[in-house]
């Protein structure tokens, strides 16, 4: 890597991580770019650069997806979460996250059961070290550890159709909305106990502890059942498809399970719609 290279990796990497152990305190701009030793013009540029994103937003987005872990996990009021994750009023913190999550923080509490990983953090290794993170790759470490105790099951790939262009195309706002039904589709899919994570841009991955082929093949195809359905968009609608595969955990569990099977699977589900089994898994 060329030293230019190295010196941006590392203070995106900074910046990642003084960004995720802050998100319950109060800090601005200027204090990431103050401990990355750099303008804080420099680091937004990096930043958007890298991840397609503002700094503000990614603050914004993060503390957003942890206020609904703690809605769902935790007996905290919404005036509690809003304070921790920085809000100053309950009006303020109700309005960014209906604004993220479709839906007021009441409603949500009661309502969504099931995964909220909408925004996880994103992964600082991504590419072992090209700073460029175009494809937005998210940390899977809590989901490679939780894999490595259901080997023998299949996982559940989902990839967002068109997403790219629905972000190029009409606005990075309308590709977050596709993202979120996306979730809510395959969280409606999924059984008790079969987490539902986000690992890339338009990636998503269920656990489905299933070790039957017809089984995961009915869930994947309860969630493909909906395609071309759109969500609405500021007074207008926005198509929402989704491809699916499956790859099975085996020993040694390896990384590319979530890479290679992954990008293997759903390339043969672009060719023909259907849902397809890693080569090593079909019946």
């Amino acid at each position: 890597m060329r030293k230019e290279d190295q010196n941006n990796f590392c203070i995106f990497t900074t910046a990642l991580d003084y960004i995720e152990h802050n998100l319950c305190s109060e800090f601005t701009q200027e204090d990431i770019a103050a401990v990355c030793y750099c303008s804080l013009s420099a680091l937004q540029k990096l930043w958007r650069y890298a991840t397609h994103t503002s700094l503000k937003e990614y603050i914004s987005k993060r503390r957003l997806t942890n206020a609904g872990i703690d809605l769902l996990n935790t007996d905290m009021t919404v005036i509690d979460i809003a304070m921790k994750y920085q809000y100053n009023s309950h009006e303020v913190f109700t309005r960014a996250f209906t604004k993220q999550w479709g839906v007021a923080p009441s409603v949500f509490k009661k309502e969504w059961n099931k995964s909220c990983g909408l925004f996880p953090k994103l992964n600082r290794d991504y590419l072992k070290g090209a700073y460029y993170m175009g494809n937005k790759k998210f940390d899977v470490t809590e989901l490679f550890d939780y894999l490595n105790e259901r080997t023998g099951t299949y996982v559940l790939c989902f990839d967002i159709v068109g997403l790219m262009r629905i972000n190029d195309e009409i606005s990075r706002e309308a590709g977050d909305k596709v993202i979120l039904e996306s979730l809510k589709r395959i969280n409606a899919a999924a059984g008790e106990d079969m987490p539902v994570l986000r690992i890339g841009g338009d990636e998503f991955v269920m656990v489905t502890g299933l070790d039957d082929v017809e089984k995961v093949t009915k869930i994947a195809k309860a969630v493909m059942e909906k395609n071309g359905i759109e969500t609405a968009y500021k007074g207008g609608t926005v198509p929402v498809s989704i491809r699916s595969g499956a790859v099975m955990i085996r020993k040694p569990l390896k990384y590319s399970m979530l890479c290679h099977d992954f990008d293997e699977v759903i390339s043969f589900a672009r060719n023909d719609g259907e849902v397809h089994f890693a080569k090593a898994e079909q019946k």
